[in-house]
């Protein structure tokens, strides 16, 4: 069979910081692998100094643009299938708690979940990826995107729901990232530590490691995809408004992750078919699916 995973992103550049490794793995074995952008990131600063002349005179006209265009060369990086969903970014919400009028976060679920379920129905996804409950952190549209991805994966099996949007479809397997954790933080800095004593990106990773704190580790499942960090890096720096290219909060020595931490992370939340934990495959159970 043809494997096909769907995951479901808030922003452009969110998929190449999240998951990145593993869509551009499973893309190398044949299997499908579409990322969702809920929006265009329209309210996102531009986060990189040493933006290139022509791009920073870009996003200062036309910022949303500019993003679609680092999408696509993100795209290319991973080999990967993407869909806009089609909103608009919420950014951070004003002092009152209230949001832009028709922003992401700020339209009813069932009108935001609908074009959503209708991909899941065409696409025929067997694994759907997304934020916890949190969103990862709380951005207004990482949390939408939790919302709107686990309303998506309940609702497109069912025929009753969201009638017009094709015919029911039943993703077989609900995982959350974890790629973020401070496990894999921890271990990356240990090693760090152990073979490069000298390194300066040992005082940022130390104030990351007191910034994330000492957090639960809920993975269940590691997916092995050390030599795709590569390109994993290659898609998140193609997104050059919003990533430094020296970024000590993404970018740490790839030797040092391959031997640290060859994995990247993530939690099975609701599955169809049986499987065993811990899993090292998104894929895990469905061999015989459809």
């Amino acid at each position: 069979m043809t494997r096909r995973l769907m995951a479901v992103h808030a922003h452009p550049d969110d998929e190449s910081s999240k998951g990145a490794a593993s869509y551009a793995y499973y893309t190398s074995l044949g299997d499908e692998v579409m990322v969702v952008s809920c929006t265009g990131g329209e309210r996102g600063d531009v986060l990189n100094e040493a933006l290139a002349d022509s791009a920073a005179a870009m996003a200062r006209r036309d910022l949303p643009g500019l993003r679609r265009r680092e999408m696509a060369a993100a795209r290319q990086a991973m080999g990967i299938r993407h869909r806009w969903l089609g909103y608009v970014d919420s950014g951070m919400a004003r002092d009152d708690g209230t949001l832009p009028v028709n922003s992401f976060a700020s339209i009813p679920l069932e009108t935001s979940a609908a074009p959503l379920v209708a991909l899941v129905r065409d696409f025929k996804p067997h694994v759907m990826i997304t934020y916890d409950e949190n969103g990862g952190y709380p951005h207004p549209d990482h949390i939408r995107a939790h919302v709107v991805g686990v309303e998506a994966y309940e609702a497109a099996g069912d025929p009753d729901r969201y009638p017009e949007a094709g015919a029911p479809w039943q993703v077989s397997k609900l995982y959350y990232d974890r790629t973020m954790n401070s496990a894999r933080l921890n271990a990356v800095l240990d090693e760090l530590v152990a073979s490069e004593p000298e390194s300066p990106l040992i005082a940022q990773l130390t104030g990351m490691r007191e910034w994330m704190g000492e957090r639960p580790y809920e993975a269940t499942t590691r997916v092995p995809v050390a030599d795709f960090f590569d390109t994993r890096d290659r898609a998140l720096r193609s997104h050059a408004s919003q990533v430094a290219p020296d970024s000590p909060f993404f970018f740490w020595p790839n030797d040092v992750q391959r031997r640290a931490w060859p994995t990247e992370d993530f939690q099975l939340i609701d599955s169809k078919v049986e499987t065993q934990m811990p899993e090292t495959d998104l894929f895990a159970g469905l061999e015989g699916a459809a």
